[in-house]
Parts: structure tokens; sequence; C-alpha cells
């Protein structure tokens, strides 16, 4: 591993936090209102990763902002509920912090949102910028967001690795000059993710930590 790495960005849904189904149930709730019937769980899930204006404009371009309101409506009243821990994460993120690592998010949500997944699983201590929809004109796999990450914690791209489960975060990255990694348990499979090219593939989150050398002597 090159050890000029020093700064890490994590996507959060489905890298960090498990809100998958979360995600699938709010996009069922609000399509089944507009669409009664048409969509099943297998049709919504190409939508997990995208922004929520990207997805509901494609679907319909004259109800976006009222398709958005309805989706985070069901989505903060259920959050808790559904949400659930990924294995191996908040070890990971812990020791990557001790170790002195810069880690940041970057995410296609809205601020209010992403802290509340990140409290939930405690994760919220250990990190030191993050970058949501909120803050960003065009999000991944712009690399607008990312480079804005490491502008804030200043690092330079080929000082960093964008981790995601989606390929908005692996082309993210690539068009930032980061290198990347997928997580083998993407909604979206694995075999899904390596067709974009991470550069790593990780099995379980601490496999971030074998790849950055943490704790060996």
């Amino acid at each position: 591993m090159n050890t000029q790495v020093n700064t890490i960005l994590f996507d959060l849904d489905g890298t960090l936090i498990d809100t998958n189904e979360l995600i699938i149930s709010s996009f069922l709730h609000t399509l089944g209102k507009y669409y009664p019937d048409q969509y099943d769980r297998e049709a919504v899930i190409p939508f997990l990763g995208p922004s929520l204006t990207e997805t509901f404009a494609a679907i319909n371009p004259e109800n976006v902002e009222e398709m958005i309101a309805v989706y985070r409506e069901y989505n903060l009243e259920n959050h808790d509920l559904l949400v659930k821990d990924f294995d191996g994460v908040y070890e990971t993120i812990r020791q990557l912090k001790e170790a002195g690592f810069k880690i940041g998010i970057v995410t296609t949500k809205v601020l209010m949102v992403a802290k509340k997944g990140l409290e939930l699983s405690k994760l919220d201590p250990f990190f030191d910028v993050i970058i949501a929809l909120d803050h960003v004109q065009k999000p991944k796999p712009d690399p607008e967001p990312i480079l804005k990450a490491l502008e804030l914690l200043g690092s330079k791209p080929e000082e960093a690795i964008m981790v995601g489960d989606n390929s908005h975060d692996i082309l993210g990255g690539k068009n930032a000059g980061t290198k990347t990694a997928g997580v083998a348990w993407s909604m979206k499979g694995k075999a899904f993710l390596s067709g974009f090219q991470p550069d790593y593939m990780l099995e379980n989150m601490t496999d971030l930590l074998a790849i950055l050398e943490v704790g060996k002597k």
C-alpha cells in the first residue's frame, strides 16, 4: 500500500450504515402513492445511489419536489426503526481515527438525514467533514463533492481513497483523481460494482485496516 494515503472518504448509505431496507421501503411508499402496484422491490433497487431529484425527475418531471417531500416524510418517520449497522464498520472507523487518518463523508443525502444516521450508529464523533447534497451543485459521480471534502480536509486527491457501494462512488472517486474501494455488501452486487474497476474491493470494512497497514508495527 502506498503510504502517502492519509485520507479516507466514505459514502454513507449502504456503505457505513445499512439503510437499504429504509430506502427501498421509502421508494415503494412514495411510488405506490403515485403509481399503485407498478413498482416492486426489484424495480426500485436501481434507485439506490443517485440523488432523489435525479430518480424522480426521470419518473415524473412534473412532481419532483412533491415526491421528494413524500419520500422524506416517510423516510424520517421510519429511520430509526429500519436502519442497521454493517459488521466491522464502527471498529474500522474508530481505528482509522486513532491512527491519525483524516476521514470524511460524501453523501447524496441531505445533511440533516445524514447526521441522523451517524448519530444512530454512534459514528458521528469520528468524522472531520460531511459533504451532503445541500453543499454542492452537482452530486456524485461529478467530482465536486469529493474535491470539496478534500479541500476542507487539506488533502490532495492522490492522498485519498473514496469508499462506496455504488457506481456513483467509484466513478466520482475516479473523476476526482482519488483511489477507490468498492464494498462487496453493495445491494447492487459485488459483480456490478467490480465492473467499474475500483482499486480495491472490501469483503468487510475491516479490510481497509489491512490495506492501510493500520495496527502493524
